[in-house]
């Protein structure tokens, strides 16, 4: 079973950047890119478990700041390495622009 939950505010993460939120004892990264599109992904990379809150944002990927993995926002998948991929959250703007997750009981949706 799935369930919706909104956890802020767009505005709450400048372009370009990333955030951890907490939803339902899950860490989740919210990246927000240049152009204004937002994408959710579990909080730490798999390789290392870095921060990836913390990582260089591009147009639908991130940059893990420890070790330089690269993955797809998208999809989750990794893109410069023999590394597993990254959950993803699907992730949807109100009207409002609050940040509408989607999280099954697990508190994620398939792994990337």
């Amino acid at each position: 079973m799935t369930r919706q939950a909104i956890i802020g505010k767009a505005d709450q993460i400048p372009r370009g950047e990333g955030r951890k939120f907490r939803l339902g004892g899950v860490d989740i990264a919210v990246f927000r890119t240049q152009s204004g599109d937002v994408f959710a992904t579990q909080s730490n990379c798999p390789h290392a478990g870095g921060p990836l809150a913390d990582g260089l944002i591009g147009s639908a990927s991130v940059i893990c700041p420890l070790h330089e993995r690269s993955f797809d926002l998208r999809t989750g998948a990794c893109l410069s390495a023999d590394c597993s991929g990254l959950r993803v959250y699907p992730v949807v703007l109100t009207a409002e622009s609050g940040i509408m997750l989607e999280i099954d009981e697990e508190g994620a949706t398939a792994p990337g």
